[in-house]
């Protein structure tokens, strides 16, 4: 290992692995270089962007909220005025 450098270990899903192998094998990228850029991207947006503007990988919900969620998608509210006016412009 090069000074300089440490090893780390992770834990990630399959489907996680299986997208990195994959970006990894189209681009020509060493996953190790591809890890290591993306956690440099993602550290520099959790300094530079405002914590209530970054939107998780994954967001988990009560089974209420997700209950709530189908109602919204299955039978959505008719649009207000204020939505209607700003569409139409």
């Amino acid at each position: 290992m090069p000074a300089g450098h440490t090893q780390i270990s992770a834990v990630i899903s399959d489907s996680t692995n299986q997208a990195l192998e994959q970006y990894a094998d189209a681009h020509g990228l060493k996953k190790g270089y591809l890890i290591e850029e993306a956690l440099l991207h993602h550290l520099q947006a959790l300094r530079e962007i405002p914590l209530d503007v970054i939107i998780p990988a994954k967001l988990t919900v009560s089974a209420e909220s997700g209950r709530m969620v189908m109602e919204r998608v299955t039978k959505p509210r008719r649009p207000t005025k204020a939505m209607r006016e700003l569409f139409e412009k």
